[in-house]
């Protein structure tokens, strides 16, 4: 079984999210297929297929979460160095092009959100990080053409 990397921070999110599902969506799931059942005959019951399709829907979430728990490797941020970008690290990049500088934590596949500003060390520009010190170039071709940047500060 493959490990994968993923902070504490991420493997708690996907452990309460496990247990919301088991604890609430579950429960409430089975009360709407009961609840479509009363109605009668279930062959032409629309209520009755939502709540189907959602059982489904939180029974693959459920097995998929579980998977990711099984693999984790929970990594403690404060054992890992801090002279290069390595998982876990917060990162701050200037885009050389534009001189706009952005900020990521380099986490595992499981709990990236480029949103929130988490990267996984397996995508394209996290695999680029790895390894590079502050002052490091690091250059990434993407669909849209070459994008390069500047490993500022590691923090």
């Amino acid at each position: 079984m493959e490990r994968v990397p993923i902070t504490r921070k991420g493997y708690e999110a996907l452990q309460e999210e496990l247990e919301y599902l088991k604890k609430v969506e579950r429960p409430k799931n089975i009360k709407a297929i009961e609840e479509a059942r009363s109605h009668g005959d279930i062959s032409e019951n629309a209520e009755f297929e939502a709540a189907k399709d959602r059982q489904a829907f939180i029974a693959g979430r459920l097995n998929d979460l579980e998977d990711k728990l099984a693999r984790a490797d929970i990594i403690d941020p404060d054992t890992m160095p801090k002279d290069r970008a390595v998982f876990s690290s917060l990162v701050t990049l200037e885009n050389i092009d534009t001189g706009e500088n952005v900020e990521y934590q380099l986490v595992g596949p499981d709990e990236s959100n480029i949103e929130q500003g988490l990267i996984s060390v397996s995508s394209p520009l996290g695999k680029a990080m790895i390894g590079k010190k502050p002052g490091d170039e690091i250059v990434l071709q993407t669909p849209g053409g070459k994008r390069s940047y500047e490993l500022v500060e590691i923090l």
